[in-house]
């Protein structure tokens, strides 16, 4: 897990947090399911009906958010690596440009001071 992205370990995280919160609202549900099975009268069933209906439906949304979140999360940072990375190669391209250009201005400087060197030639003396 050392050597993965991180956009997947968040991806990966907020699935294990989405089934953690849907099994707490499933046993919430059921509690309340069972309240209103042991209801005495139709309003108290019904009521506990429309709360365990509530409360999965208040899960889901709850759930979808958090996806969502993360989701978000992970697209951004891995948008921030990649621009991260293209920056440090167009970096790297200006550096190595500069060098070549720096190395290319010396070599001619070098070469243009060898050619006065050879065309220097000793001037005669004329005979007198």
């Amino acid at each position: 897990m050392a050597e993965a992205d991180l956009d997947v370990v968040i991806r990966q995280l907020a699935k294990q947090q989405n089934k953690g919160l849907m099994a707490a609202a499933k046993s919430r549900r059921d509690r309340y399911t069972s309240l209103a099975a042991k209801a005495k009268d139709k309003p108290t069933t019904d009521r506990y009906r429309q709360i365990a209906k509530d409360t999965m439906e208040q899960a889901t949304f709850a759930a979808k958010r958090l996806q969502i979140s993360a989701d978000n999360a992970a697209d951004s940072y891995a948008r921030s690596m990649r621009n991260a990375a293209a920056d440090h190669a167009a970096r790297k391209a200006v550096e190595k440009k500069a060098v070549e250009k720096k190395a290319a201005g010396k070599k001619a400087v070098a070469t243009a001071a060898s050619k006065k060197a050879v065309s220097k030639k000793p001037v005669k003396k004329p005979k007198s």
